[in-house]
């Protein structure tokens, strides 16, 4: 047990994040009453036993951290919106009207602006109360020119609707994401719905550091010319992403440099770093050491403001700031316990910070940079300068990588392969972007000199961002399309953890350890690859206003629909590639036979006919039998012109219809008895034939 005592912030934080996980995943494990019963028992015990020690001889340890579980499980429950009575999505009456206050600032999206809203009063069956509740709002640029600021409250017509769930196999879950976030609810709003009523931001320091940022958006979008090369400036310096297209943001996934364009642990880590080599001479003293741990929090703290305060960089600023406070405390070599009690104290601030993928990326590198990088970088000494300098940021990229590399495949289905490369030219250019946009800033009030500078920043971007895209086009940039299950993850890290012990202690319990997990991950790929053999699947995704249908044959896909959305490969990796990665369907099949009439087109596809309607002025040779009849682009505005003569033992409303109408259409099939299934209301039409 003593050897766990310079880690007593790693203990505390593993029980607390475990009760947290508890509460998260299973909520009614324990009654919230009893928890916070068993809270106060765990902790007079603890207590009891810790002043009477010498007398009991009993380690008092095992009980705090039973309390600190059960204090995870406790703060989680309370913290969960949805669990409060003043929740207005607890309302037995419709919402007429409510009240809301702007909580972040507005972000800009192709067709629309969107707003997150902290909701104060609603009017429901004819007067106002008080509630609690966050909506998202989404308002359309049409009708609003300027978004809403942060602070601005708002009057709201109309009642929130509930964040629908998935509506495609394996597509990303918006609604358990926005879940964390305490956010349930969303509105799109049009001309009259919406109107600001008064001004009272919720927090003064927030208020200030949304106008900063905005200031230096506007100073980098002013100065640094290109509208590509602003945006990722922007995002590199400030984090600001709303000028980065989906191209972009892909070429960086790829590439396996995604990590730049997000201001967080590189950014907070590359200010930290230069505050030590300037103020170098500090460090010689003991009071130097703590003036210049003031100075650094002081300034990563600034640097944070200056962003607006994010997320993503509060957690890297938090976590940098209790590394600067261990230096002149004699604690920099346990630096495990450091990041453990950053986490442990931003756990306790946000219980549900736990989920994000950030998060959890961040607190893997950091660990993986720790701990694998100097053993990486030992197994070379090169004696030139520059190659030693080429083999640190290569080991730490490759410890970075390591750490993180089944979060990677979980998450994101994908591995960049020249990530070595990429990451050799990006992070010293993201360095010097990061430094130039910060100089910038400062000299923005005289003219010339920004503009130069502005320029050459400019310059600098670009050129990282021809660099990104060529070795995007590299042969076998990435391996993609990898599905791997929660448990195979589990057992993949622990494999790789095994192997890792195994090289330190020689110890052959290691090997035999990875052997069962290898054995166990092999076992669960082959049960998913026996559940792939002969699988053919009929699909129709829900993506709204097109029709996309996707006919699987073991691991061939042939995908048919609109052609304007097969060729929109952001629509592709969202909305229909989740599920061809999780039924392993990545090549391409060949067309099967196909029929076209007048708004038409029939097929038969290992003998199951499909026959898509998609123009109202079509036509049909004759009465027809199929076993599938998808209605498209609102061709069908009465079922009976249909059904007379078509006979289809399936007929399915597509996402292409207006949604008022495949409303009606349900109503009319509700009235014929006859079987039809909506995209719209449903979800994808997922079938197994």
């Amino acid at each position: 047990m003593n050897r766990w005592i310079p880690y007593a912030f790693v203990r505390m934080v593993v029980f607390l994040g475990g009760g947290i996980l508890l509460a998260i995943h299973l909520p009614d494990a324990i009654d919230a009453p009893l928890a916070q019963a068993l809270l106060v028992g765990l902790c007079m015990i603890y207590f009891v036993l810790a002043l009477t020690y010498r007398r009991w001889q009993l380690n008092p340890g095992l009980f705090g951290l039973l309390a600190l579980f059960v204090a995870g499980f406790s703060i989680t429950l309370q913290r969960t919106a949805s669990r409060s009575d003043a929740h207005f999505l607890h309302l037995k009456t419709p919402v007429a009207y409510y009240t809301a206050v702007a909580t972040k600032p507005s972000e800009e999206k192709s067709k629309s602006w969107k707003l997150e809203v902290a909701v104060q009063q609603v009017n429901t069956a004819g007067r106002w109360r008080p509630q609690q509740g966050n909506v998202l709002l989404y308002l359309s640029k049409q009708d609003f020119k300027k978004p809403f600021a942060y602070g601005d409250v708002l009057l709201v017509k109309g009642s929130p609707q509930f964040i629908p769930p998935p509506g495609n196999p394996g597509e990303f879950d918006y609604r358990q994401y926005l879940s964390y976030r305490q956010i349930y609810h969303q509105q799109f709003l049009r001309t009259g719905d919406v109107q600001q009523i008064a001004y009272d931001p919720p927090g003064t320091l927030m208020r200030h550091a949304i106008a900063v940022r905005l200031w230096a958006d506007g100073v980098i979008r002013r100065f640094v010319p290109g509208d590509r090369e602003y945006g990722l400036a922007s995002a590199l310096v400030l984090g600001v992403t709303d000028g980065l297209d989906n191209e972009v943001l892909q070429a960086y996934a790829a590439t396996g440099a995604l990590h730049v364009l997000s201001v967080s642990g590189l950014h907070v880590g590359i200010v930290y770093w230069l505050l030590l080599l300037m103020l170098r001479p500090l460090q010689k003293t003991y009071s130097g050491k703590w003036i210049l741990a003031v100075v650094s929090i002081f300034v990563l703290w600034g640097y944070a403001f200056v962003t607006g305060l994010s997320p993503s960089v509060l957690r890297a600023v938090t976590m940098f700031s209790f590394m600067a406070l261990a230096r002149p405390m004699n604690r920099q070599m346990n630096i495990y316990n450091t990041l453990a009690a950053s986490a442990f104290c931003l756990l306790l601030v946000d219980p549900f910070m736990i989920m994000s993928v950030g998060f959890q990326l961040s607190y893997l590198a950091l660990l993986g940079i720790v701990y694998f990088q100097p053993g990486i970088y030992a197994l070379w000494e090169p004696k030139n300068r520059l190659w030693d300098e080429i083999w640190k940021v290569s080991s730490v990229s490759l410890a970075a990588q390591f750490a993180t590399f089944t979060v990677g495949l979980l998450y994101f289905h994908q591995f960049p392969n020249y990530f070595l490369i990429t990451n050799l030219v990006v992070i010293p250019a993201s360095f010097g972007v990061l430094i130039a946009g910060l100089v910038l800033l400062a000299v923005s009030a005289v003219p010339v000199v920004a503009g130069f500078l502005g320029i050459g920043l400019g310059w600098l971007v670009k050129m990282m961002n021809g660099f990104v895209f060529g070795v995007e086009n590299f042969p076998f940039s990435k391996i993609e399309n990898v599905y791997i299950t929660p448990w195979q993850f589990v057992l993949l890290t622990a494999m790789l953890l095994c192997l890792v012990r195994l090289l330190e202690t020689r110890r052959m319990s290691w090997l035999v350890t990875a052997g069962f997990a290898a054995v166990g991950f092999a076992v669960l790929q082959g049960s998913y690859v026996r559940e792939q053999i002969d699988q053919q699947r009929i699909t129709v995704y829900k993506v709204s206003g097109q029709t996309a249908v996707d006919l699987m044959n073991e691991r061939t896909v042939f995908s048919w629909g609109d052609t304007a959305l097969i060729r929109d490969r952001s629509k592709v990796k969202f909305h229909l590639a989740p599920n061809r990665i999780l039924y392993n369907a990545q090549e391409t099949a060949p067309p099967p036979p196909i029929n076209e009439w007048k708004g038409c087109t029939l097929m038969v596809w290992h003998g199951e006919s499909i026959l898509r309607i998609s123009d109202r002025e079509f036509s049909l040779p004759s009465t027809l039998q199929v076993d599938y009849l998808i209605l498209s682009h609102n061709a069908v505005r009465d079922l009976s012109s249909v059904v007379s003569k078509v006979v289809a033992k399936q007929i399915i409303v597509d996402s292409s219809n207006k949604f008022y109408l495949a409303n009606r259409l349900l109503q009319q099939a509700k009235e014929r008895g006859q079987p039809v299934y909506s995209v719209w209301h449903d979800g994808a039409f997922d079938r197994s034939i």
